[in-house]
């Protein structure tokens, strides 16, 4: 098989785990009661958000199809003679 004659590109990241740190990063710091609350009612809003569009789109989901057409009254006026023109 094929054998590369250059070294492979990026090959300290290979040999970073000797390499590694001991020092530990300061511990993250707990989010106020405002920030859990805010992070909660973005939550619960997306979520309705989701749910809402999902309710309001279920009849074009549906594959009901018994309900006949409705035919709009511009329709049913041009297909019955005028009443004022009695010939």
């Amino acid at each position: 098989m094929f054998r590369r004659r250059e070294p492979v590109p990026f090959a300290f990241l290979a040999e970073a785990e000797r390499f590694r740190s001991n020092v530990t990063p300061p511990p993250r710091q707990r989010a106020s009661a405002g920030e859990m609350a805010g992070r909660w009612l973005l939550g619960l809003t997306i979520v309705a958000a989701l749910v809402g569009a999902l309710v309001v789109g279920m009849p074009a989901l549906s594959l009901d199809h018994a309900v006949p057409a409705q035919q709009s009254q511009a329709s049913q006026s041009s297909d019955s003679p005028h009443p004022s023109r009695g010939h």
